[in-house]
């Protein structure tokens, strides 16, 4: 692409943005995510169906190649993720997650693991039985991609319900990192199915724990000298360039190194979050450091949401689409179930939990653009249009559904 035509693109897609949201807050009033995902959504329906009519005027094969020129994958991977986790990181307390630490833990890791084995072992018995032939590896690779809960969709989320604070902590802290945990897995699956790496528990052990403990080893490294060189000086200017510096530069470098670039996005934001802010900053910087973040966090969790809901252009839609996706929405769901209740309930044992935590965390635990953006990244495998449908329709489900009546099932279950 050229640099007139990538600014074409951009301009497009940010005046639709502000157009969208415009429209939700003049007159649907949703969540800005919602409303954004919700309105794409119509608009792409409406494409198909105008295009389904009118043949000649080639709407889907024009979306569809813009779409494809914006590549999802790459624009959120190698992009925008590290400017969302930080911003995200960046205001969540730190305290509350330090307190919930053993349960944030083991929902962000034997959660995980226990999601993605549930959900790739039931969807390739669904398969099966339905006389559609996808070996167990994709499935579990399907699996690890849907299990973490997106911290962009979650956050977003979580700003507009009213979530007590013990479980809001839980659900943002798991968040954050459950989803690097979630990438590792998931391209440890893609390389074991595709058979770049040998299958033994010593590599894989030590592949994981070189992405997630050299990510978050990274990031705390990174954020300390930023902090460091944010408490020598008091200027707000520069000051907000570091933090940007940091961001990109140290997500740079986790990709060079094979480290969890998320997982270092997550430590790096909670240090300058919390520990910079109070004791590196004075009053004026950390009012534009947060301004400058919360703005540049809500420009592209609109672009994020905004190409979610066009997304729905690329899928071929037929009847066993159809019915995959309807069965991988209630499979997701009871998995969910089942890998909070387990460490929730042996937890309990210990230490004292909020009732309702369970059905609140499992109704709270939203996908969003990473998954769609890991299913869009997958090699040329058998059920890779089952696996990519599925993704997509349990995102849709968990942003519309699950975002709009969250609240609903915190009333019904918090005592």
């Amino acid at each position: 692409m050229t640099v007139a035509s990538i600014f074409n693109l951009v301009a497009l897609i940010i005046t639709l943005a502000a157009v969208f949201g415009w429209v939700n807050h003049r007159w649907l009033k949703l969540p800005h995510s919602i409303g954004l995902v919700l309105i794409a959504l119509i608009v792409s329906i409406v494409t198909l169906l105008v295009d389904g009519l009118f043949p000649g005027l080639l709407l889907e094969a024009t979306v569809r190649e813009t779409l494809t020129e914006i590549e999802f994958h790459d624009t959120l991977m190698r992009g925008m993720l590290s400017f969302l986790l930080f911003a995200g990181a960046l205001h969540v307390d730190l305290n509350p997650l330090l307190d919930r630490r053993w349960a944030i833990a083991s929902l962000a890791t034997i959660g995980i693991v226990t999601s993605t084995a549930i959900i790739g072992g039931v969807s390739f018995y669904a398969l099966q039985w339905a006389g559609l032939a996808v070996p167990l590896s994709y499935c579990l690779v399907f699996g690890a991609l849907i299990s973490p809960t997106d911290p962009i969709a979650v956050l977003s989320i979580l700003k507009h319900a009213r979530v007590p604070e013990t479980l809001e902590a839980k659900i943002a802290g798991e968040s954050l990192f459950n989803d690097g945990v979630g990438i590792v897995m998931f391209t440890i699956l893609v390389a074991l199915a595709t058979g770049e790496e040998a299958l033994t528990f010593i590599g894989v052990t030590t592949l994981f724990a070189r992405e997630a403990v050299g990510g978050a080893l990274l990031g705390f490294l990174a954020g300390y000298f930023a902090y460091r060189a944010m408490r020598a000086i008091d200027e707000h200017n520069l000051e907000v360039m570091i933090t940007l510096s940091l961001v990109m530069s140290t997500y740079a470098l986790a990709s060079i190194i094979h480290v969890s670039g998320p997982i270092a996005m997550v430590v790096a934001g909670l240090l300058i979050g919390n520990h910079g802010t109070r004791f590196a900053m004075s009053e004026v910087t950390r009012d534009h450091v947060e301004k400058f973040w919360s703005l540049l966090d809500e420009v592209l969790n609109s672009l994020l949401f905004l190409a979610i809901g066009f997304e729905v252009v690329a899928l071929t839609f037929t009847a066993d689409v159809v019915g995959i996706v309807a069965a991988a929405i209630p499979i997701v769901l009871i998995a969910r179930f089942i890998s909070v209740g387990i460490p929730i309930r042996v937890l309990g044992i210990w230490q004292e939990f909020t009732t309702g935590a369970i059905p609140v965390l499992t109704w709270g635990g939203l996908r969003g653009g990473i998954s769609v953006a890991l299913a869009l990244s997958l090699p040329d495998l058998p059920g890779r249009d089952y696996i990519l449908a599925a993704t997509y329709g349990v995102v849709v489900f968990s942003i519309l559904v699950q975002g709009l009546t969250i609240e609903r099932v915190v009333r019904a279950t918090v005592r």
